[in-house]
């Protein structure tokens, strides 16, 4: 059999389909999830600290250590079982734990990350929660929790995966600092069904958090964006009117150019991660496959009135910016042809007069050139009768008849000679 050799990527990419397992779950039992996002440019990671700093974890429950260059792990610690995620812009630490404390959503859950530990994260905590997972219970109990553990006002409640489990949560930070969300579980349903639904919860709250960000960065554009429109209207008002100086008015408008396109390269990987994450926002919604129970709000229709418009309020903004720069470009390319035109113009009129001044010139260097072959003759003659009085006096001739021989004779010699040298310097 004849052996064919392997891309040398051909393997990871294979395994990278297979390297994110869903934790498997039985009820009860709960999860502490963690996410910490680093500050700075783009929000971008440093893997390589990401990872010391999970190791660190590791060693204080003596867990073996991923690979060296890891962007997941899944582990048993001992007192729980961790899930580990480095991300793009984030890092995801998810702790599953048997059983359910007596006090629901306790803070104290999330004391399986050591105190000391978090102190020394590379970032910052985007969000943090704490679900809960219980066999289900009678609808009397159900309404029960609903009533003690959320917010009514915006209480989610739905039936998933085929009424497997119903999911609950109210999107709220609590006095603990952490995001509630209860399962409960059918019992029919499998471990690694209910490992699905909790990592899609996280997931869900998770990539919410991270697309709401996009919707700080526009707020804050907006009174900037707004200042910068009205000036954008005045200049292309001053250039229909031409009330203001060209040059004038397309330093103004170069200016405004120029701040739009470093709004466009400060927001650029903002308002383009936020939709990615909304992509896949609405993407576990729709995978739960959620179902009403008892006429309350879903995951959907909460997200449907609260995400959604967040969502458009980000995507205007970025059309907004984007067709502000555009008119600012067209606008700064107009005024550029009619700078361009009205240069052409002075420049036609300034050659006009620059032809002027030289037939000015030529006249006045012919008038020159008559007067300085007058003079020259004039010298010429006088030099010639001297050298010829002598001559003309053996001659007969007198000096005025021998001057008045030579004149023309001298006239027409210095004629032809300043002709000559003008044609020789054409």
């Amino acid at each position: 059999m004849v052996q064919i050799e392997d891309h040398p990527s051909r393997y990871a990419l294979a395994n990278e389909l297979h390297a994110r397992p869903f934790p498997s779950l039985a009820a009860p039992a709960h999860a502490a999830f963690l996410a910490l996002k680093r500050q700075g440019v783009n929000g971008a990671q440093d893997r390589a600290e990401d990872l010391a700093h999970l190791i660190q974890l590791l060693d204080r429950f003596g867990a073996p250590h991923p690979q060296p260059d890891a962007t997941h792990y899944f582990g048993d610690l001992g007192p729980f079982r961790l899930k580990w995620e480095s991300h793009t812009e984030f890092v995801t630490y998810t702790a599953f734990v048997g059983g359910v404390a007596d006090r629901p959503f306790d803070k104290a859950a999330m004391d399986v990350f050591p105190q000391d530990w978090l102190a020394d994260a590379p970032g910052l905590r985007i969000t943090s929660a704490l679900v809960r997972i219980e066999e289900m219970p009678t609808e009397q109990e159900l309404a029960e929790r609903f009533a003690s553990w959320f917010v009514s006002e915006s209480l989610v409640v739905s039936h998933v995966l085929d009424a497997a489990a119903v999911i609950a949560g109210d999107f709220r930070i609590d006095a603990g600092g952490n995001t509630r969300f209860a399962v409960f579980v059918d019992p029919a349903t499998g471990p690694r069904r209910v490992g699905r639904i909790v990592q899609r919860i996280c997931e869900i709250e998770t990539y919410k958090t991270m697309s709401m960000l996009g919707l700080e960065r526009a707020r804050r554009m907006g009174g900037r964006l707004a200042q910068i429109e009205a000036a954008l209207e005045e200049l292309t008002g001053d250039m229909a009117s031409q009330a203001t100086a060209a040059d004038e008015t397309l330093s103004a408008l170069l200016a405004i150019a120029s701040e739009l396109e470093s709004l466009l390269a400060q927001s650029s990987f903002r308002f383009s991660a936020t939709r990615a994450y909304e992509a896949i926002v609405v993407q576990r919604v729709e995978v739960l496959r959620e179902a009403r129970f008892e006429g309350r709000q879903t995951i959907r229709e909460f997200m449907m009135r609260r995400f959604d418009p967040a969502m458009r309020t980000v995507a205007a903004t970025e059309a907004r910016l984007n067709a502000m720069s555009s008119r600012a470009a067209r606008a700064g390319d107009l005024l550029r042809t009619r700078v361009d035109v009205e240069r052409s113009a002075q420049n036609q009129e300034l050659l006009a007069s620059m032809d002027r001044r030289a037939d000015t010139q030529l006249r006045l260097q012919r008038t020159v050139e008559g007067l300085s072959v007058v003079a020259i003759s004039y010298y010429a003659v006088n030099l010639a009768s001297y050298a010829l009085y002598p001559l003309a006096a053996s001659a007969g001739l007198s000096k005025p008849m021998t001057t008045a021989a030579l004149t023309p004779a001298v006239i027409l010699a210095v004629f032809l000679l300043v002709r000559r040298i003008r044609r020789a310097m054409k």
